[in-house]
């Protein structure tokens, strides 16, 4: 009844990788393009450092290494599929520097990938970076183009 007197919060989510953001429909994966896991956006990266694109806890490391499930402080849930098909590789040309469970800042070093490697035995680099709950937030936000790792907003949102 009184909605207008919650106060709303702005949050942001940025890029976990360096390289160009581009709209999630452009993803080379049905399951990603059509939104089936969640919305958000894809990195193309030009390197393979990946860090935590928010302040929260690490809620699932997949054991292949090539997607890190990370919950906010504010409850977004936030999936980094790094690559399409990588699972493939079992963990070949990944490492993890978290575990489930870990708490994480923005910024923090999660994983490191060669992506010399995933080139080399011809995945695409495309790295969706997605919120899985997306019903949770609200006036969800999408920003594309040139991307910092750590730095650069990808994703905003109210709650």
């Amino acid at each position: 009844m009184f909605d207008f007197l919650k106060i709303k919060k702005h949050f942001e989510v940025v890029s976990p990788m360096d390289g160009e953001i581009i709209p999630i429909s452009e993803v080379e994966d049905d399951a990603f393009s059509q939104k089936m896991l969640g919305d958000g956006v894809a990195v193309v990266p030009t390197s393979g450092l990946v860090l935590a694109p928010v302040d929260g806890k690490v809620a699932q490391v997949f054991d292949t290494l090539h997607a890190y499930g990370i919950c906010s402080d504010n409850g977004v849930e936030i999936l980094i599929h790094v690559g399409i098909n990588t699972v493939e590789l079992k963990g070949n040309g990944f490492k993890s520097f978290v575990s489930n469970g870990q708490k994480v800042k923005k910024g923090d070093k999660i994983a490191q990938v060669d992506i010399d490697l995933l080139k080399e035995k011809g995945y695409s680099l495309q790295t969706p970076v997605i919120i899985t709950n997306i019903d949770s937030v609200k006036n969800p936000g999408y920003h594309l183009g040139n991307a910092k790792s750590g730095q650069t907003v990808i994703i905003s949102y109210d709650k």
